[in-house]
């Protein structure tokens, strides 16, 4: 069972409940009812979902339990995150084994801000010459995105702002928690 925590503390900060459990995994389930419809009738052969860790490991969990079609999983780990700012730069840790050429390719991510890390995955991705390649992502924050790559496939928008939960995490901190926290205004 999922209790809802109003507060949770988080090293030296304090987060505030932002989007509880049932409604992201709603947002799941819409999100995978979407994919099923793209890529359900088997036109694009067995696709390659590629998660992105640590981040993405609930999401990409729950999001694959709802797809209805054959596919095969990867991983791929990036990191651009210090504290609670992104550094800018993205640093490939281990990468993708699998031959992705003519094959359809959707990443699964958790968060995509400014797009820094998404646009080195899929500059890194596209070099491999995939029939297609989709992003698939829990949160996306618009307002915060540079538009290097088209999001096909948000669960939920964002506004600014810092969070935790649901694989995302604060200094390593906070990504068991079953729903997602905005860091609090200090007074």
């Amino acid at each position: 069972m999922h209790s809802e925590r109003p507060r949770v503390r988080l090293h030296d900060r304090t987060f505030e409940l932002a989007v509880p459990h049932g409604e992201i995994i709603g947002k799941i389930e819409a999100l995978a009812a979407r994919i099923n419809a793209d890529y359900g009738d088997g036109s694009r052969g067995i696709p390659l979902f590629v998660g992105v860790l640590n981040g993405a490991f609930m999401f990409f969990a729950e999001l694959l339990q709802r797809i209805s079609f054959p596919c095969e999983v990867s991983f791929v780990r990036l990191s651009s995150y210090h504290g609670t700012t992104s550094t800018g730069s993205v640093t490939e840790v281990f990468g993708l084994r699998e031959n992705i050429e003519a094959r359809h390719v959707i990443v699964v991510e958790d968060i995509v801000e400014t797009g820094e890390s998404i646009r080195a995955l899929t500059d890194s991705l596209a070099a491999m010459n995939p029939a297609t390649l989709e992003v698939a992502t829990l949160l996306f924050k618009p307002a915060s995105y540079r538009n290097y790559f088209p999001i096909r496939y948000p669960a939920m928008e964002i506004s600014d702002g810092f969070i935790v939960g649901f694989g995302l995490d604060y200094d390593g901190l906070g990504r068991n928690l079953c729903d997602i926290y905005r860091l609090a205004k200090e007074v």
